[in-house]
Parts: structure tokens; sequence; C-alpha cells
């Protein structure tokens, strides 16, 4: 999950891993794959940069393919 804000400043969090598209309209809009749509505040890149942020998080504990478990 992520955190961004609507226009009025309300804060909320969206699934990053349901998000399908994000464009500047100028506004800031995620389309989500349920055909939601939600205007945030925060700019294209940094919305990027959350779900970047996100995906290391969430996926740093798991292996690589083909490479051994870190040591314990």
């Amino acid at each position: 999950m992520i955190r961004v804000s609507r226009l009025d400043g309300t804060e909320f969090v969206v699934n990053a891993e349901l998000i399908q598209l994000i464009e500047t309209t100028p506004d800031t809009v995620l389309s989500l794959t349920d055909g939601a749509k939600f205007i945030v505040r925060e700019p294209l890149d940094e919305v990027v940069a959350r779900v970047i942020a996100y995906r290391r998080r969430a996926y740093a504990a798991l292996p690589v393919h083909g490479m051994p478990d870190p040591p314990a």
C-alpha cells in the first residue's frame, strides 16, 4: 500500500499492486485494474517512486530464483 493525498489534502492508501496506469492531465490520475480512478496531489514521479519503494520493501525478503537464500 502507498499513501497519497486527494486534492483537498486528505490522505488515503491505495494498493500499489492494483495500479494499472498513472497519468498527468495536468492532475495526477491513478487508474486501478478494477476501473476505479483517483486524482491525487502527488506528481507522477513521486507516485512512481512510492510504488518502487513499496515493491522493494515487499519483495526484499523473497529469494532470487537460482540464487541461494542469504545466511540467517
